[in-house]
C-alpha cells in the first residue's frame, strides 16, 4: 500500500493541550453546539486565521 500525504488524508496527528476554567470550557462547548459546530473546529479555524494574519510572508 502506498503512503498517503497526511495533509491530503485530512487526518490530524497532533494535539494541543489547554487549561481552561471548567465553566468557560463548558460555555464554549455549549455555544459551539448551539451554532452547529464543534469546539475543535472553531479552535482550528482560530489558529489558521491567527497564523495567516500574523505570518511574516
Amino acid at each position: 500500500m502506498g503512503n498517503k500525504d497526511s495533509k491530503k488524508s485530512g487526518k490530524k496527528n497532533s494535539q494541543l493541550v489547554l487549561r481552561l476554567d471548567k465553566e468557560e470550557r463548558d460555555a464554549f462547548v455549549e455555544l459551539c453546539k448551539d451554532m452547529d459546530t464543534s469546539a475543535a473546529r472553531e479552535i482550528r479555524g482560530f489558529i489558521r486565521r491567527f497564523m495567516k494574519e500574523n505570518s511574516e510572508d
